[in-house]
């Protein structure tokens, strides 16, 4: 059953405003240069007035240069008071003991609970000798100052507005999380990801580890820093998430001309769906790479493998799949084999030919050949259930639309990432028709948007899961589905974002945000614009930092005309705490890692100080 079928699309929607062109200020480098060597930093080189430079920026003697050692340019949203509060918490960020307590952590990283609770206990104790006006101040001067615009839709909007007249945009992110401890976040989970079927059949079905809840796995927080995190209670309360989430987009709207929400898929409803459909979506492929090896092109890549419509029927037929009749059927939908041929992005709409939603969770026995349903049963309940989510995310969608802001999806854990992503892309048909108002984190339907005439929309992030979920299958016992090393990581981002921009080269239908604080991908990134033409005016490439970090790295890129963003979160000061607890995790490894930016912040306050413009403060 399409997913259109399921939700009704959204018939016509309100003329959304257009992204504009970013281009304001610009950070100008006098000298001609050379592109690029080894040894220097890669700059921008422009000059002239603003809208000079966007017509001659790519006649071929100009090229995209950004200085990210200006750091006049780079901190001239911030007065002194705010540089030197971002040094006391990077500084702090780079304490052990308060930060990080828990050297033999169980999950072979860091492990949340511990250092959390240990934060949440020192914020308690401060809160105690202080009393709550006077610790929220010390927060808001801190920690909370630092890494959180404010707390809700009024008091984050002189933030986003000064951000945004220095060049810079948002992400909008509600991080409020329950603070739970591990015994009630791993209840929650085993209740939710577990179904009726699995409970009475006591662990004695067909279902792979992998697609399993896990009891000491069942706090998702665990060794992650840099995602908050939702475990389901009931329907009220996905219910109460989505509104949620619907205040943060109309936040947006009313405090950004082009900004983003960002939304995770496991606010909106039972994990269990995304658990079960992310298993169904894996065997569906696995059997279509059985059905190419009969056909004798199991060695060709996987999107360039297409069988042949009459032998891969025949084969349906022999393995018992289906009758003749039915089979045939099957290929009978609007242009589907009709050039004789079935690829991966034809077979995987198959998957939504069904009835019922339960339906979908029907996948092909390896050994019999023959279909089955994933559980012996559902229940009227989990029926509903996973009707709720997609509506829900139905919902979202049309909000982000008529309100012109454009919808972040968020990735997650490996084990839910395939239903996410197929679920994301339903939506990207049919939301992103005239813009990409949808985005999500993966790059493997590229293809199928250029087909179909939508456009695609994609964050490319490192991944904040990778501790958790290498110590989830080395204990559970599948393939460790993260990268062995950083390099190797790396290796993999630039390969992911070679291939998008070369399919922005080829049509200008596709979008990506680099989400990262690595600024030789960055230079990277400005490297192959570079090579392919691609102007920032375009609004094809967009960049993302978190707000608090690599400011060196943001603004000189907004001052250029590049379409940048700082993901914001917002919530109230002792709601957002387990938040922040992670975000000082994360810049403890960071800044330990680097001493660039703390360099770059005593520079500026230093120039400041010998120029007298140490009472400095931003005028926009």
């Amino acid at each position: 059953m399409s997913y259109s079928k399921v939700i009704p699309a959204l018939s016509k929607t309100k003329s959304v405003r257009s992204l504009g062109a970013r281009l304001r200020s610009t950070v100008a480098s006098t000298q001609h240069k050379p592109l690029k060597t080894e040894d220097e930093p890669l700059v921008v080189e422009t000059r002239g007035d603003v809208d000079s430079i966007a017509g001659k920026m790519f006649e071929g003697v100009e090229k995209i240069r950004v200085d990210f050692d200006n750091t006049r340019e780079a901190y001239k949203s911030k007065d002194t008071l705010e540089l030197l509060r971002s040094l006391l918490v990077f500084k702090l960020c780079t304490f052990d003991f308060l930060v990080d307590r828990n050297k033999e952590a169980s999950y072979k990283c860091l492990k949340y609970e511990l250092i959390t609770h240990y934060l949440i206990y020192l914020m308690d104790l401060s809160k105690k000798v202080l009393g709550q006006r006077l610790f929220e101040r010390l927060m808001k001067m801190t920690f909370y100052g630092q890494f959180v615009a404010g707390e809700d839709q009024n008091t984050i909007k002189p933030l986003i507005e000064k951000n945004q007249a220095f060049g810079v945009g948002s992400v909008l992110d509600y991080s409020v999380e329950e603070d739970l401890t591990q015994e009630e976040a791993e209840k929650k989970e085993m209740d939710s990801c577990v179904s009726e079927a699995e409970k009475e059949s006591h662990g004695m079905d067909h279902r792979e580890k992998k697609y399993k809840a896990h009891r000491q796995f069942g706090d998702r927080r665990g060794g992650v820093i840099s995602a908050r995190t939702y475990f389901y209670a009931d329907e009220a309360k996905c219910d109460h998430h989505m509104e949620t989430f619907i205040n943060c987009i109309k936040a947006s709207a009313g405090s950004s001309v082009d900004g983003f929400s960002a939304i995770k898929m496991t606010a909106l409803g039972r994990p269990q769906f995304l658990l079960q459909f992310s298993e169904v979506l894996v065997k569906w492929r696995r059997f279509f790479n059985l059905l190419a090896a009969h056909q004798g092109k199991d060695g060709m890549a996987i999107l360039e493998q297409k069988l042949e419509l009459e032998q891969l029927q025949d084969s349906l037929i022999k393995l018992g799949v289906g009758a003749k009749s039915d089979v045939e059927n099957w290929f009978t939908g609007e242009k589907l084999g009709s050039s004789g041929t079935i690829d991966l992005l034809d077979w995987n709409s198959l998957i939504n030919d069904r009835t019922k939603i339960s339906n979908l969770l029907v996948v092909p026995n390896m050994e019999s050949g023959h279909l089955e349903p994933l559980l012996s049963k559902f229940t009227d309940e989990e029926e509903k259930q996973m009707k709720r989510m997609l509506q829900r995310m139905d919902v979202l969608a049309k909000h982000a639309v008529e309100n012109g802001v454009r919808l972040m999806v968020d990735a997650e854990q490996t084990y839910f990432q395939p239903a996410i992503s197929r679920l994301t892309l339903e939506m990207q048909r049919i939301f992103n028709r005239e813009k990409p108002n949808i985005f999500n984190t993966y790059q493997c339907y590229l293809k199928l948007s250029r087909r179909e005439g939508w456009y695609f929309g994609a964050k490319l992030v490192r991944g904040a899961y990778m501790c958790q979920e290498r110590s989830r299958a080395a204990e559970i016992g599948y393939e460790d589905p993260i990268n062995p090393d950083y390099e190797a990581t790396n290796r993999m981002y630039h390969k992911c974002l070679e291939y998008v921009l070369e399919e922005i080269n080829h049509n200008r239908m596709a979008n990506i945000m680099v989400a990262s604080h690595n600024e030789d991908t960055i230079k990277f990134t400005l490297e192959k614009m570079n090579e392919m033409s691609l102007s920032p005016t375009e609004n094809k490439v967009y960049f993302g930092q978190l707000l608090g970090m690599c400011d060196q790295i943001s603004f000189p890129l907004g001052q250029a005309g590049f379409p940048v963003y700082k993901y914001v979160p917002y919530g109230p000061v002792n709601e957002v705490i387990p938040y922040l607890s992670r975000r000082a995790q994360e810049n403890r490894g960071f800044m330990k890692g680097s001493q660039r930016e703390r360099s770059l912040l005593w520079k500026e306050i230093t120039r400041r100080m010998f120029s007298g413009e140490l009472l400095y403060r931003p005028v926009y």
